[in-house]
């Protein structure tokens, strides 16, 4: 059996295949999956927030998905992974909160969705894959040796993109 790596909130990993690599809890929070399929390596994140610079106190860059994807981005380079065959499946985001309210600003899971799309497009990766919205939270697990991402859902089932 192979080892499992764990992504704590606020936190993000590399692994390589047969390594799998899995973040428990996304509410609100996004979790992001950078992989190779060349290479079979990955990285995943587990973001709270969507912009750090609207935080004065950020002693963790990993609560953000602007630095954290930086860094994690940053990590694989330096793993000698090749840009161009980086792709992504993010899953979470989900409004937790407020669900009667249109103040989007209450909607943080939306505004870390919008984030994480914004900041792959600037460096050309694209989403292959996501489940990301609704009112629910998730788990996920990737494999890299099959680039599947396992979602568990609490009452809704499990789901493979």
């Amino acid at each position: 059996m192979s080892e499992v790596i764990r992504v704590g909130m606020a936190d993000y990993k590399i692994c390589r295949a047969p390594q799998k690599i899995t973040t428990l809890g996304l509410g609100s929070c996004l979790g992001v999956v950078l992989y190779d399929k060349t290479t079979r390596i990955c990285g995943m994140a587990h973001a709270m927030l969507p912009d750090s610079s609207k935080v004065l106190r950020n002693d963790n860059r990993c609560k953000f998905v602007d630095t954290c994807l930086e860094d994690m981005y940053e990590a694989l380079l330096n793993k000698k992974v090749n840009p161009r065959n980086l792709t992504a499946k993010i899953a979470g985001g989900a409004k937790m909160f407020s669900h009667n309210s249109k103040n989007e600003f209450l909607n943080i899971g939306e505004q870390n969705v919008m984030a994480v799309r914004k900041q792959l497009k600037k460096w050309d990766i694209p989403i292959v894959a996501e489940d990301v919205g609704l009112t629910y939270g998730r788990t996920i697990i990737f494999d890299p040796e099959t680039a599947e991402l396992l979602i568990r859902a609490v009452g809704i089932g499990d789901s493979i993109i």
